[in-house]
C-alpha cells in the first residue's frame, strides 16, 4: 500500500475526470489521492502533499489552463511526473508541453495508447508523446491534411480575427492570410470563414491562445 504511486488528477469535466479516477483506483500500482476541477487547485494541493503523478487537462474554465500550470508546479516540483491530457487535437500544445518539462502527453479522443500504459510507461522514464498528427475528419478532408501555416491562420480565424489582425500575429502580409483561407476553403469544401471557424472550434481542431487560457468569454 505505500510504495504505490500517489496520482493527482485534475480535468473540469466531470465524466473526463470520473474516468481518470476510475482507471486509477483499478489499478493495483497506483492510489488516487484527489480528483480536481481546476488547475488552479492542482497547483495549490502539490504543494502540499507529496504526488507522484498529475494527470491535468489543458483546457480549464476558472482562468488557469493546464499549460500554465504545468510550467508552475515543473519549477517548483520538478520531481512529479505530468500527463497533460485534451479532448482537442490541437497538436501545437506538444511542443509547448516539452518545453516546460512535460513528460507525456495524451489525446483523449485519437491516442493509440491507453490511459494505464501512458502512466506505467511515464512512471518508468519515458516520455510519451503522441507519433502521428490526430487525423480529424474536417470537411472534405482530415487535420493532417492541412499545412503548419494554414493551421495557424485557421487557429487565429477561430479566435474571430480579421485578415488584417491574423496577418499582424503572423508577420504575413493580409493578402497571404486571404489565400491561405481561401486554400482551406477548397480543401474543405466549406462556403465563408464563418463555416471554417465554427466548425474548427465545434470540432476542437484548433484552439487559440485566447482560448485556452481562458481570456475570451463565450
Amino acid at each position: 500500500m505505500e510504495n504505490r504511486i500517489r496520482v493527482v488528477v485534475a480535468d473540469d469535466q466531470n465524466i473526463s475526470r470520473g474516468f481518470f479516477e476510475l482507471y486509477v483506483r483499478a489499478a493495483l500500482r497506483y492510489q488516487l489521492l484527489a480528483g480536481l476541477r481546476t488547475a488552479r487547485e492542482a497547483v495549490a494541493y502539490v504543494d502540499g502533499h507529496e504526488t507522484d503523478l498529475l494527470i491535468l487537462d489543458v483546457m480549464m474554465q476558472d482562468g488557469v489552463d493546464g499549460l500554465t500550470a504545468a510550467g508552475e508546479i515543473k519549477r517548483k516540483h520538478p520531481e512529479i511526473k505530468i500527463i497533460l491530457t485534451t479532448s482537442s487535437s490541437e497538436t501545437s500544445w506538444e511542443e509547448k508541453a516539452r518545453k516546460i518539462g512535460v513528460e507525456s502527453f495524451w489525446y483523449k479522443e485519437y491516442d493509440e495508447h491507453s490511459l494505464i500504459e501512458l502512466m506505467d510507461r511515464t512512471m518508468n522514464g519515458e516520455s510519451v508523446y503522441p507519433g502521428d498528427t490526430p487525423k480529424v475528419p474536417f470537411g472534405n478532408v482530415t487535420r493532417a491534411d492541412l499545412t503548419e501555416r494554414e493551421l495557424d491562420v485557421l487557429r487565429e480565424l477561430t479566435g474571430g480575427l480579421m485578415n488584417e489582425e491574423i496577418a499582424e500575429r503572423l508577420s504575413i502580409s493580409p493578402n497571404t492570410v486571404k489565400r491561405h483561407i481561401q486554400n482551406i476553403m477548397e480543401k474543405t469544401g466549406y462556403d465563408s470563414r464563418l463555416d471554417l471557424a465554427m466548425n474548427a472550434k465545434a470540432l476542437g481542431l484548433v484552439v487559440s491562445e485566447e482560448d485556452r487560457k481562458g481570456k475570451r468569454s463565450e
